[in-house]
């Protein structure tokens, strides 16, 4: 076991070359459905109509308005009766092929709690799912090719390094001495339930497919972690304990970013290279062992976490006499299938979850949620034709570590997990809008790595088996050698005259024995034609090889001159490039400044709107003070021609009261008069003149005071 990093995407060498493309294809994100066996007397509210359309059917107790029957395509539906070989080879199949030619893949399981999920993606070991097939058909697929174990190690940037094979042997003797010593100090008792599950009788799967590159050497490195309230745990990793031997806490994993590739990767979680589908499955079980579950209403294993298994197959080609694997790192070709078992979602009211199994819950449902929320972006992204709105990747780890599938690191397909229960008719409905949706999502398409034909020849490895194995037999049993075909028997070029079959007492006359020297006559003349025909043969023969020899000669100086002609070309090609690049740089330029311009001819719009406003405001403001000025003035008038009617009317009171007092005050006066008897008429009236002007002289002076008032 190693620590490295994890990451969803490969890396393509760069001396491989991959058949160019003008423009970028796209498949959609291939969607199917499987339907759960209904489980007792429950009425069921999915019936599939045909191999891609699935029916809807609401329950009894939804209101009128909404009982109606809702149709769903998908790429392919599953029935209640479905084998796991046949999902296996319509979903996973082509992804493992694809896995083999060097591109990735995504499959990711998709449903509510208790729908099947965990069953089709791992299963049983008499009825295995997805993941144990995927296995076995890349370890029979690879067969021979498969490389010694520690040829190729992870390193700590998301890849992979290459060692000899006199150090990858070392290694490996260190590794079963290591392995040795832990299995003395552990009991019998203290055997892990993953060892049992391992031991159990397992059913394999046979398929084998022909894309095998057989002039390349293979490894397969598997790792596995869980996604629990959004944080990052690795299944796959050794049990710690402190200074006393206690046991320590897992700790998270952080999610980086690939400097080389820019891809997101998982940080220093345990990558184990295995050599057979039962090695890998003994760390299924044991990943399965710790992954978070719990005790729900609807499920008694139900899935707390999100897990996503990793297999990663590392492809390196052979040296040109296909001997040695090529110790050339960017030779690599790194591929990867994602496995991923998302948890249900759910509803805590039908749970009944409380305390941290409701927080679990809502992190599974918030994480799913997000999920939602990219795939939409992403849609109405590709509809508008432009990133018009940023994608929430960093929202949740786990969309965060699909980001590369998505933006076109591989293929993507789900499998939709429905429970045909009425009870969860909602849940069901809510889980096929969120597969509607990814159906038009759009990935960008892989391309299959090749390596140039020119630097490695193809068939380099059979010929060098054929080679060993010819060197190492007889000539006699060369007909029927296992090389997959049986060389031609070449019967002998010359054949000498028998003897005739004498016995010792034959040869003993004299006749026999002129027999015997007429042959050996006969046969001195027969090798001495012989010896005269293979001067020939040699002759012409040499010849041949003259002539050979010329056109070898005559090739070199075609292939010297193909040679100026190819360094020509790169060198038109390199100033082309140059050129490009300087076009490149000054388009970059000119981007800038338009940019620029850009950006300051929208602060002009900007300040001539505000200014706009701002006038409008003023003119606004203008308008107001103007309208209330003039209805102050008119206010203003009324008040004045109240006022002055007000003046005159009491100036005519206090006129008509001063000349009531003034005309009393005469009488009064008179009166006296009369009563002293000594004062003439004449002067009474002047007096009386006078006392009345006085007193219409202050009623006036105190009308005028009560108007100021």
């Amino acid at each position: 076991m190693s620590k490295s990093n994890i990451a969803i995407n490969s890396r393509t060498p760069s001396s491989a070359q991959k058949t160019p493309k003008r423009r970028k294809c796209t498949d959609p994100v291939e969607v199917y459905c499987r339907i759960r066996p209904l489980l007792g007397a429950t009425i069921k509210c999915v019936e599939q109509i045909n191999e891609t359309t699935l029916k809807i059917t609401p329950p009894s107790t939804t209101p009128t308005i909404k009982n109606i029957p809702l149709f769903y395509t998908f790429n392919g539906i599953f029935d209640e009766q479905i084998q796991q070989k046949a999902v296996f080879d319509k979903v996973a199949l082509p992804l493992v092929e694809e896995l083999i030619k060097g591109k990735n893949g995504l499959l990711f399981a998709y449903g509510v709690t208790s729908s099947g999920k965990t069953h089709t993606m791992i299963g049983q070991a008499n009825n295995p799912g997805i993941l144990p097939r995927c296995l076995d058909v890349v370890f029979n697929s690879i067969g021979e090719n498969q490389a010694r174990p520690f040829i190729f190690l992870p390193d700590d940037n998301n890849g992979m390094k290459i060692q000899p094979e006199y150090q990858a042997v070392v290694m490996k003797n260190q590794k079963e001495r290591q392995k040795k010593q832990e299995e003395r100090l552990r009991r019998k008792e203290e055997r892990p339930d993953s060892a049992e599950k391992a031991d159990e009788i397992r059913i394999p799967d046979s398929t084998k497919l022909n894309c095998v590159n057989e002039d390349s050497a293979y490894a397969v490195f598997i790792s596995y972690v869980e996604v629990y309230n959004n944080y990052i745990f690795d299944l796959l990793e050794e049990d710690q304990v402190n200074e006393y031997g206690h046991p320590v806490l897992p700790i998270s994993k952080k999610v980086g970013e690939d400097s080389r590739n820019r891809v997101m990767y998982v940080k220093d979680v345990a990558e184990i290279e295995v050599k057979s589908t039962e090695e890998a499955c003994l760390q299924v079980w044991k990943g399965q062992e710790r992954r978070r579950k719990a005790n729900t209403i609807l499920n008694d294993k139900s899935s707390r976490s999100h897990s996503i298994f990793n297999i990663r197959l590392v492809q390196a080609p052979y040296d040109e006499e296909g001997k040695q694997i090529l110790l050339n790192k960017d030779m690599l070709t790194i591929s990867q299938l994602s496995l991923v078992d998302l948890a249900g979602s759910e509803r805590a009211s039908k749970t009944q979850a409380t305390g941290d199994m409701l927080k679990e819950a809502g992190n599974i449902n918030n994480s799913l949620m997000t999920l939602h929320t990219c795939l939409e972006t992403l849609r109405a992204n590709q509809i508008a034709g432009r990133a018009a709105k940023m994608v929430p990747y960093r929202e949740s780890k786990l969309t965060l570590l699909f980001k590369n599938f998505f933006e076109g690191s591989g293929r993507v397909k789900m499998v939709v997990c429905v429970n045909p229960r009425s009870e969860d008719h909602d849940e069901t409905l809510n889980v096929m809008k969120f597969a509607e949706l990814t159906q038009d999502v759009q990935v960008q398409r892989g391309q299959e790595v090749q390596f140039d034909e020119n630097v490695l020849a193809p068939g380099r490895r059979k010929q060098n088996l054929l080679y060993k194995r010819v060197s190492g037999q007889p000539l006699e049993d060369l007909t029927n050698t296992s090389f997959g075909f049986n060389l031609p028997s070449v019967p002998p070029a010359f054949s000498m005259p028998p003897f005739p079959s004498w016995t010792a007492q034959e040869v003993s006359s004299e006749d026999k024995a002129q027999a015997i020297l007429n042959k050996l006559h006969e046969r001195q003349q027969f090798r001495r034609d012989a010896e005269a025909d293979f001067e020939k043969r040699k002759q012409r023969m040499r010849a041949v090889l003259v002539n050979m020899e010329k056109e070898h000669e005559e090739n070199l100086q075609k292939n010297a001159l193909v040679h100026q002609e190819v360094a020509t070309l790169k060198q038109e090609m390199d100033q082309m490039r140059s050129d490009n690049i300087r076009l490149e740089n000054q388009n970059l330029k000119l981007k800038r400044e338009n940019d620029k311009l850009k950006k300051t001819n929208a602060l002009y719009l900007v300040e001539r709107e505000q200014v706009l406003d701002e006038k409008k405001k003023i003119e606004e403001k203008i308008r107001k003070e103007v309208e209330k000025r003039e209805t102050i003035k008119k206010t203003f008038k009324q008040v004045v021609g109240r006022e002055k009617h007000k003046w005159e009317k009491n100036t005519e009171q206090m006129i008509r009261r001063v000349d009531l007092r003034a005309a009393q005050q005469e009488s009064k006066l008179r009166q006296v008069l009369e009563i002293v008897g000594g004062v003439s008429e004449d002067g009474i009236g002047s007096n009386a003149s006078s006392l009345s002007e006085q007193s219409l002289s202050d009623g006036v002076e105190c009308a005028s005071r009560n108007t100021s008032v």
